[in-house]
């Protein structure tokens, strides 16, 4: 059983994703620091500096009234929907994606498609080659 679990441990996709995961983490704040601190006053020239200032506000605190919104925790006071707390995740989670796809994506593919030629132009072996002219020649019947 702890032999299987080795096997399974030491099996490249297993490694490649703890490496993914750690690395998505990483870009993650990196990202997320990005999108608090440039694309959301970019979109700020058109409304509020913070998209968690958008919500939709269904009920009042008491009631009635507008929904008041804690920018810096992001509690709403009221029954809302914070639709630009969303909107701000989603567009984390592209830009994520995009940073990782570019970097460690398109490279590893290009790397596993040169070392997938290196390895396929490699020669072929002396005694696969003498076998194969044994076998051809035991077909054309010149044994």
């Amino acid at each position: 059983m702890l032999k299987g679990f080795r096997e399974f441990i030491a099996n490249g996709n297993v490694i490649d994703l703890a490496v993914g995961i750690v690395i998505g983490a990483a870009f993650t704040s990196l990202v997320n620091a990005f999108v608090v601190n440039f694309i959301n006053p970019l979109l700020g020239i058109f409304g509020t500096k913070s998209l968690n200032a958008y919500v939709w506000c269904m009920k009042g605190p008491d009631g009635g009234g507008p929904c008041v919104v804690d920018l810096k925790t992001g509690a709403i006071t009221g029954v809302g929907l914070g639709w630009g707390a969303m909107l701000s995740a989603i567009i984390t989670f592209l830009l994520t994606a995009l940073v990782v796809y570019f970097v460690f994506v398109v490279p590893m593919n290009k790397y596993r498609e040169r070392t997938a030629v290196e390895e396929a132009a490699e020669p072929e072996p002396e005694d696969i080659t003498l076998l194969r002219e044994i076998r051809d020649s035991l077909k054309a019947g010149n044994a």
